[in-house]
């Protein structure tokens, strides 16, 4: 995870060992070496993540890159957007996704849930289906990415159900994913409630850069509101592909991902084509970055 541009900017391998003292365990030796299973684990992924995108967004800001005018962040990359905005400091934000993963695994058990995406089926088609193969189980659309790439989340037996009937019903792809827990539909509810008593207790400042939030594809400015947005974020569908769209509706042509990879990238390419993605998670990505940020 960001070994190229750790190797030329060493404030990332810092950025992981500052985490890392928070929680207690030596991050940059887990992402650089594994074990893998530990990292598919949501209590080190969700940690992990978001050490890699507040990395990325100090690179940038140690080559002089411009201030954005609005931020994002896909699910767990909110809390990401918030630290980079200022409203949340990079330590209070580790504990508090630390946490927020614990919450999300005692909610459901590793097994009892799971997350598949389906590609190439319409959103009501998803709805349909997901209504369709419930049975009685928590089986929702929980992740709007891009306009045919939906994903669906609930207890395991309704996602293997929904998988199956979506390859029947053509989708071109229907894949379980390697998380350990349902993401953001309403079996996270108790963790919400929960995570809702951390939140009230950390210090939230205004956003000094405004931030869209999942929700509600809206920005908070009240302290309490992005408090309620995070909690509510737990258990209710990412709308990123309504997120880039209220973004490209601010006037914004040039977009930048600050992570370990290009998926949001390519994501907001298929949102709207007139919106100019680019990546910065190695050396020349950066570079490229900062060169048509400047034109």
């Amino acid at each position: 995870m960001l070994a190229d541009l750790a190797t030329a900017y060493p404030l990332v391998q810092a950025t992981f060992e500052e985490a890392g003292s928070v929680l207690g365990r030596d991050l940059w030796q887990l992402v650089s070496s594994g074990p893998a299973a530990e990292l598919d684990r949501t209590e080190t992924t969700q940690p992990a993540m978001l050490a890699a995108g507040v990395a990325v967004w100090r690179c940038w800001q140690v080559q002089g890159g411009p201030r954005p005018v609005v931020m994002a962040g896909h699910s767990l990359g909110e809390y990401t957007a918030l630290v980079c905005a200022e409203a949340l400091t990079f330590a209070d934000a580790v504990a508090l996704v630390a946490e927020r993963a614990r919450l999300m695994q005692v909610a459901v058990p590793v097994g009892q849930g799971a997350m598949a995406a389906l590609l190439g089926l319409d959103d009501a088609a998803v709805g349909a289906l997901c209504a369709e193969q419930a049975e009685g189980e928590v089986l929702e659309a929980v992740n709007y990415n891009a306009p045919g790439q939906v994903v669906i989340a609930g207890t395991s037996a309704a996602v293997a159900r929904a998988v199956a009937a979506a390859r029947a019903a053509g989708a071109k792809r229907a894949v379980v994913l390697p998380v350990s827990v349902p993401s953001h539909c309403a079996l996270m509810r108790p963790a919400a409630l929960q995570l809702a008593e951390h939140l009230a207790a950390i210090r939230i400042n205004t956003p000094a850069i405004p931030v869209v939030h999942n929700v509600n594809a809206g920005t908070a400015s009240d302290p309490a509101q992005v408090r309620e947005l995070l909690a509510r974020q737990l258990y209710s569908p990412v709308r990123w592909v309504e997120c880039v769209q209220a973004i490209a509706a601010q006037g914004v042509t040039l977009a930048f991902e600050a992570g370990p990879g290009k998926v949001l990238t390519g994501l907001g390419k298929r949102i709207d084509r007139c919106l100019e993605t680019r990546s910065l998670f190695d050396p020349p990505g950066v570079i490229e970055g900062l060169v048509a940020a400047a034109t």
